[in-house]
């Protein structure tokens, strides 16, 4: 790992992240898209390398989903040897089967979706494990019994920190109240979320940025400077399948957050 890629603390976490990290959505799915251009799922060995490549590069944080479709799977395959190096955060509360998602935010689904993902992804713990919200934040937390099961993981020591990737700000807003991470969707052309990212900063609360680059209509220099010039922004998770792509991001992300690289 390289280690001259400056890190900063996610929140109150204790965990130290770099500024953009690994969306591993590409690597296991690539049907029911939201994406505008299709692409080709890449086989295991090159989804092998790809990883690889990535903490190579000093990239450490690696995003993932049970609705990922094979993502857990290859990541746990091809990552078991270096699971030390990286932050690693999946979600519960959301599948993908048969070419349509299914969700179950109960107490008893999501202690099971964490076991199964403890088993793909070949770990004994999970630093970040996020609510996959389908945009009824406020209800599932209410009551669903989500919050609850992952307050259990995270005493039980199976989880270290526990969140939610939202929709709404009232959401949010409520998450605040036991979240140690958000994830967030955010980019220089929806702004919706400033208030929020201002909000969760002040409180120690980490905050991940999801879709920064509008799922691909943004360039990319310009809407990593946009995002990361934001001092309540932790990181932000791309999925690029293209390593030169994923260097070049690096080096602005390094750029705007005031370190050099060689």
């Amino acid at each position: 790992m390289d280690e001259a890629v400056i890190r900063r603390s996610l929140g109150r976490t204790g965990l130290e992240i770099t500024p953009i990290g690994f969306g591993a959505f590409k690597i296991g799915r690539n049907t029911g898209i939201k994406y505008d251009r299709a692409y080709d799922l890449p086989t295991e060995e090159e989804a092998a390398r790809l990883l690889h490549r990535v903490l190579d590069l000093g990239i450490n944080h690696i995003d993932t989903a049970p609705a990922y479709g094979v993502s857990e799977a290859r990541i746990g395959r091809a990552l078991a040897g270096r699971r030390e190096e990286f932050i690693l955060s999946t979600k519960v509360g959301e599948t993908f089967e048969s070419g349509r998602s299914r969700y179950d935010f109960s107490g008893d689904a999501v202690t099971a979706s964490v076991r199964r993902s403890l088993e793909r992804l070949g770990t004994d713990h999970l630093d970040v494990v996020l609510i996959h919200s389908d945009g009824r934040d406020v209800e599932i937390m209410e009551k669903s019994g989500a919050c609850e099961a992952l307050d259990r993981l995270k005493r039980s020591g199976d989880v270290r920190a526990v969140g939610l990737s939202g929709k709404t700000e009232a959401g949010f807003d409520r998450a605040m109240a036991w979240a140690d991470v958000l994830m967030v969707e955010y980019h220089s052309d929806d702004t919706r979320m400033a208030g929020v990212i201002a909000r969760a900063h002040e409180a120690g609360v980490g905050v991940l940025i999801k879709k920064g680059l509008a799922s691909g209509k943004l360039g990319a220099a310009d809407a990593l400077s946009f995002l990361l010039a934001d001092g309540g922004v932790d990181s932000v998770t791309l999925g690029s399948l293209n390593l030169d792509h994923l260097r070049s991001n690096l080096n602005e992300a390094q750029r705007v957050r005031g370190v050099k690289r060689g």
